[in-house]
């Protein structure tokens, strides 16, 4: 019997738990170079990208951090404080490359009509947001 036949999916509020660990620890490392680059004044811009660097900081290097993770753990260091792991919806295996390159970016599918495919995670039967259901991936419990 493989993993998704005795699945124990990981629900709403402990995935937005895992993203809450996983965005201090991106804001632990990103902000001091951002603040040493650009100052203080680097909370006042008006701009969503204040250069070149703020871009590379705040998204590349976090898309590349979480995507090898992934690849890795199956999992970000949010979901393994909470004993969590992606999976492949299908088969109970570890996802492809391919497969965690599209979750994350089915984040901004799921992102961008009003956090609407995130939101999913918790109305779903098997707890899939959108980016889950376009990468063919599921999120399950590691520990009973």
């Amino acid at each position: 019997m493989n993993e998704t036949q005795q699945a124990h999916y990981a629900g709403f509020w402990i995935r937005v738990a895992a993203s809450f660990i996983d965005t201090v620890l991106i804001l632990a490392l990103i902000l001091p170079p951002l603040i040493g680059i650009y100052g203080t004044a680097y909370f006042d811009m008006q701009s969503m990208i204040a250069g070149a660097w703020d871009f590379l900081l705040s998204w590349v290097f976090p898309a590349i951090a979480v995507i090898v993770f992934w690849v890795y753990r199956s999992a970000t260091p949010g979901k393994l404080i909470l004993h969590l792991k992606i999976v492949d919806a299908q088969t109970g295996d570890k996802p492809s490359t391919r497969q965690f390159i599209g979750r994350y970016f089915g984040y901004y599918v799921s992102a961008i009509p009003l956090m609407l495919g995130l939101i999913w995670v918790g109305l779903d039967k098997r707890k899939q947001g959108w980016h889950d259901k376009l990468a063919g991936t599921i999120v399950i419990h590691t520990k009973p």
